[in-house]
């Protein structure tokens, strides 16, 4: 994912294959947001920027930080719904075989579960990290601050759904009740970007 092209990721996004999906898009979402941010703080960079020199410094390194994680949660993304596809896949034809099964597209499922809300959890940071710097970052790219708290929102939002869809297959009632809040935490991501969004725009508009 690192190295790849964008046009080789959306040539395997649009092929039919059961990864990379929903659940990858949303850390590449994640992952554009930080790329955005970490712009924002190198453009807020010298000397009429010096009183809030540190803040940026500390907001552009947390952007790269996120960034890189983002790209990692996508490539355990694919590789976790592959293991769900491969469980689907086990044969069903004895009870036995059918037992095996269903203990293995359970573990698959929570593990896919996983990367989803690590992209929610890095969707809450880039939120943060645009807040922080709406205030006292260069306003020539200030739409770039909305920009990213919008596609921050889209991680966000395209992770829950891949949790939901993968929770009514876990069998296990801890790992449950904590997707199930992960997914619920997204709400509150979701208005916190429409504010920053909100408020570019009004500057914008005057």
């Amino acid at each position: 994912m690192h190295s790849q092209t964008i046009g080789d990721f959306l040539a395997e996004l649009a092929a039919r294959t059961p990864a990379p999906g929903g659940g990858a898009t949303a850390a590449v979402h994640a992952a554009q947001a930080a790329a955005l941010v970490g712009m924002v703080a190198r453009y807020s960079d010298g000397a009429r920027f010096a009183e809030h020199a540190e803040e940026i410094s500390d907001i552009g390194r947390t952007a790269d930080r996120l960034r890189t994680e983002a790209l990692d949660v996508a490539e355990a993304d694919a590789q976790a719904f592959s293991a769900v596809a491969d469980a689907y896949a086990l044969p069903r034809s004895t009870d036995d075989e059918k037992a095996a099964r269903s203990a293995a597209m359970a573990a698959a499922l929570r593990e896919a579960c996983e990367p989803p809300v690590a992209a929610i959890g890095a969707a809450v940071e880039i939120v943060s990290l645009a807040e922080r710097i709406l205030p006292v970052g260069n306003r020539n790219v200030i739409t770039d601050v909305a920009a990213a708290a919008q596609a921050a929102r889209a991680a966000a939002t395209t992770a829950r759904v891949n949790i939901e869809v993968n929770l009514g297959g876990i069998g296990d009632d801890e790992a449950r009740v904590e997707f199930s809040a992960a997914a619920r935490s997204v709400d509150p991501v979701v208005e916190r970007a429409e504010k920053v969004t909100a408020a570019v725009r009004k500057e914008l508009t005057g």
